[in-house]
């Protein structure tokens, strides 16, 4: 007869201290088969959650949260976290809409505290939390810090190292997840370093075992020890170089198993006792326990979509994506163009830089968790001659804006960026989606900004984008399967129209992956007796003169976009015709200016009125309105006339 289950039983932290190191043991198990069951169905971070399972639950055990604070950086290590904070009943909805998220989230827990889940940034919250507590003279609170190995990649993480070691009064544990990987294997000094730590961490033992020896050896023992230790940091440096930790101020603890749960709960015990800034070392392995997470070498199961549990293969197959597009097209232009390099943040394979690093290794950059760094070191190799392609998410810009209007666009540096996964993603939440880069990229000098709106596009503004070597240039398009080619019937000053209206009632503006839908609600309307004409200006920045030439034609002008509306490229067309003297009525389909919930990324578009069906009904109201206007005004005229 098999003993019960010991997960059901879990609703808190609580639960988790009467269980014994066997119990806690077969959990660990548990929780795994849980993931992998869950997670498959639903998409999502897989392979990191499954590394830090140990480590959750040791953690849980020594620190008692809410109470202790503790922080996640990044947040997509978090699920065995909610495992065992009350929440295993909603992992069926992780990700879906009314669901759980997939990053903490203040409204789910009091357990939860960071929600952005962009990396490098929590040691900064950490030192902030700590900081008010001692401020406020709050006492037995700790703080706990878990940062991916990767996040120390990133320069905010450092600044926040600093500042942190300079009081050392603070209850601050540091707990470095080490599993060699961020999204690719963890790139850098940093991370050579952790590397060394990996692989020589026996000074301690070697001390413990000259106490042994010295100490029984009369007279000259106890001096010899006491001289040996004296020089431990010496020897730190040249057996296990953690001393980088030390010289800022901030204990090691480490390196630890990160998959002994007793090792753990003693590391953690004794930093929390040690009440000041501490860092624990903690060695895991990214995808423990799942087959096919440790034989994806490149990615070792980062994020999955709907996946089979037992092969991890896809359930589901999709058609060429805008990110193979990119990578196919940037390889051709690489062989034809010796002077262009690529770069990325952590994220080879995700932007599809893999592909080019296969053909050029040696033109290929991975600076890891650091966008700000990506960007100014472009702006330095295109003062060099070279002309960088740095492929990042969109959401990941906002990070690295001011070296891409300081660094790269003051210079008029010969610079492309690509940014994937703009517009609305959808499941990973609100920081996750790629909503602001339209509306940032508008108030930067300099800068050319292309959208191009299917794959036949992406690969033309691509080769225009890299032939422009006084100014930076940006490329954006949106996550997932690519829609079918959709050609011009003309092609006017760079302007594409994409669909004619037989009367001038309305002209369309599409930006970008929005064409297929602004082409078939037009289609719609022209039924209804509305005609609409739908272009593509496929460079969204600078906007072509030409479009005021154009619009002057009609009555109404309407600005479909997948980024916010605010400041984006409806209140650019404004401004162009504003400067012009053009008054026509512009009309906006885009974003509002809010946080989008997790969902997906059809239901929110349902939710913000960007269908077919209800930019159709727009089209056909505005219309309408403009023409009862228009009556309106004609019978006040000829009142007025027959007046006089």
């Amino acid at each position: 007869m098999s003993s019960p289950r010991i997960l059901p039983a879990i609703r808190g932290p609580q639960d988790l201290r009467a269980l014994t190191t066997e119990q806690l043991n077969l959990l660990a198990g548990e929780i795994r088969e849980f993931l992998i069951e869950k997670v498959s169905k639903s998409g999502g971070h897989l392979g990191p959650n499954l590394g830090v399972v140990e480590l959750t639950i040791a953690m849980h055990r020594v620190f008692d949260s809410p109470k202790d604070v503790i922080l996640f950086d990044t947040g997509h290590q978090t699920y065995v976290h909610k495992i065992l904070t009350g929440r295993q009943e909603g992992f069926d909805s992780l990700r879906q809409r009314g669901g759980l998220a997939g990053y903490p989230s203040r409204a789910e827990s009091e357990h939860d505290v960071i929600e952005n889940s962009h990396a490098s940034g929590a040691l900064s919250w950490a030192d902030g939390v700590a900081r008010g507590f001692k401020v406020q003279g709050v006492k037995n609170r700790t703080v706990v810090c878990v940062v991916g190995d990767g996040a120390l990649t990133g320069g905010m993480a450092w600044e926040a190292l600093n500042n942190i070691a300079a009081n050392p009064e603070l209850p601050l544990v540091i707990i470095v997840n080490d599993n060699e990987r961020s999204y690719s294997p963890t790139i850098g000094g940093v991370a050579t370093y952790l590397s060394t730590l990996r692989t020589t961490s026996g000074y301690e033992k070697f001390l413990d075992w000259g106490k042994t020896v010295l100490e029984r050896t009369p007279v000259v023992g106890q001096p010899i020890y006491e001289t040996l230790h004296g020089v431990k940091k010496g020897i730190k440096d040249i057996v296990a170089p953690q001393g980088m930790f030390e010289d800022l101020g901030l204990k090691y603890f480490g390196p630890v198993e990160g998959h002994n749960i007793e090792a753990l709960e003693s590391a953690f015990s004794q930093a929390k006792n040690f009440q000041g800034p501490i860092l624990v070392h903690v060695i895991t392995e990214k995808g423990r326990g799942h087959a096919p997470a440790i034989n994806d070498q490149a990615e070792k199961f980062h994020a999955v979509g709907v996946v089979n549990p037992q092969t991890g293969q896809p359930l589901k197959k999709f058609g060429p994506s805008w990110t193979s597009v990119f990578a196919r097209e940037l390889v051709d232009i690489g062989r034809e163009r010796p002077d262009v390099v690529a770069i990325t943040a952590a994220m080879l394979g995700p932007t599809g830089l893999d592909q080019f690093q296969s053909a050029f290794p040696d033109r290929t950059f991975d600076v890891g968790i650091a966008e700000q760094h990506a960007a100014t070191s472009a702006a330095g190799m295109a003062f060099a001659g070279l002309h960088p392609v740095v492929a990042i998410y969109s959401t990941f810009l906002n990070r690295a804006f001011d070296q891409l209007l300081m660094d790269v666009a003051l210079h008029h540096a010969g610079v492309t960026f690509v940014l994937d996964r703009a517009g609305i993603t959808g499941d990973d939440g609100p920081s996750h989606n790629g909503i602001w880069d339209l509306a940032l990229s508008g108030i930067v000098p300099t800068l050319h900004v292309a959208a191009p709106r299917d794959g036949a596009r992406l690969r033309e503004v691509l080769r225009e984008a890299v032939d422009i070597s006084d100014a930076p240039t940006l490329i954006r398009y949106p996550k997932g399967t690519l829609c079918e080619d959709i050609p011009a019937f003309e092609r006017r000053d760079g302007i594409d129209v994409l669909y004619r209206g037989e009367s001038a009632d309305i002209l369309l503006v599409s930006v970008g992956a929005m064409a297929t839908m602004a082409v078939e609600a037009a289609a719609q309307a022209y039924r209804e007796g509305v005609g609409v004409t739908v272009i593509d200006p496929r460079w969204v920045k600078p906007l072509p003169r030409s479009l005021v030439t154009m619009a002057r034609r009609y009555k109404s002008i309407v600005i479909i976009e997948d980024g916010i509306k605010h400041g984006g490229i409806a209140s650019t067309v404004s401004e162009l015709f504003r400067e012009e003297g053009l008054s026509i009525p512009i009309h906006s389909i885009g974003v509002p200016l809010e946080f989008l919930e997790h969902s997906k990324r059809d239901e929110i578009l349902n939710d913000l009125g960007i269908t077919v069906q209800t930019i159709t009904r727009s089209l056909v109201s505005w219309s309408l309105t403009l023409k009862e206007l228009h009556l309106s005004q004609e019978q006040e005229s000829s009142i007025h006339q027959e007046s006089n």
